[in-house]
């Protein structure tokens, strides 16, 4: 079979819904042409014209009255559903995956099934804010290693709080969030710079994507052009673990210390 005809088979199941139907009831169990007019909600018309174009795809066979469905047929219709899956998936991680693309980001593919996402929405626009919070909270007593590309007070006093907790804080942000902290958020600043549990990172380029790591979980948080957090997603898949890891220690490895870069007067 070519690749054309393949397509043109794929295309001939996808055309119509009461196709796909048919043949996922025949996976299920063998059936006569009258079961499935019932089952499918089609006319008896419909239901053997289909079966026809089964037969000649060679993806069900007729025996004892039945039709049932046939090895190949059957891996048609679990490739078709594994197809139907990723696209719901797609619709929706695809605000995360088209926002850490556009930033360069070079999230595994693999780190997307089996993830939580939160997404900001105009019905809850802090959504993301709000469990980002929570997860610094929850962190209490951790290491928790960090990069962000905003300074938000909400984050300034969960990460404060899990300091007081026991925690130990490793934070990267850029030269713009480090000028913003100076100016607008001193108290947290000078925490950064005197607590022997946090040490702040300064990146010479722009950051435009959030990590957070502490325990077995990883998240990833894709912000929009006006730096809004927009989606985070969570995991403990070994997949986003080791490459949150790698990410973090490739930008530490390229960023500057705080105490290098701030002045204190």
């Amino acid at each position: 079979m070519t690749a054309e005809e393949g397509h043109d088979g794929a295309q001939y199941l996808a055309g119509s819904p009461v196709r796909v139907a048919i043949l996922r009831a025949l996976r299920e169990e063998p059936q006569r042409p009258a079961a499935l007019t019932d089952a499918v909600d089609a006319t008896r018309t419909t239901v053997q014209r289909i079966l026809g174009g089964f037969r000649e795809r060679d993806w069900v066979v007729k025996r004892d009255g039945d039709y049932r469905v046939t090895p190949t047929g059957e891996r048609v219709h679990d490739a078709y559903e594994t197809l139907l899956t990723e696209v719901d998936r797609a619709e929706r991680y695809g605000r995360f995956a088209e926002t850490v693309e556009r930033v360069g980001v070079d999230f595994p593919a693999e780190g997307i099934p089996d993830s939580d996402l939160t997404v900001a929405s105009d019905q809850n626009p802090l959504a993301v804010v709000d469990r980002l919070t929570e997860l610094l909270r929850e962190s209490r007593g951790g290491d928790i290693r960090a990069v962000s590309p905003v300074v938000l007070q909400q984050f300034n006093d969960a990460a404060a709080a899990a300091l007081d907790d026991g925690a130990s804080v490793e934070l990267i942000i850029d030269r713009d969030v480090a000028d913003a902290s100076v100016a607008e958020f001193e108290p947290a600043t000078d925490r950064a710079l005197d607590d022997d549990d946090a040490e702040v990172y300064v990146s010479a380029e722009p950051i435009e994507y959030g990590l957070f790591r502490c325990g077995d979980v990883a998240c990833v948080t894709a912000y929009d052009e006006r730096n809004n957090p927009r989606c985070v997603l969570e995991s403990s898949e070994e997949a986003v673990v080791e490459w949150a890891d790698d990410a973090f220690a490739s930008l530490r490895d390229d960023a500057t210390r705080l105490s290098s870069v701030v002045e204190r007067v």
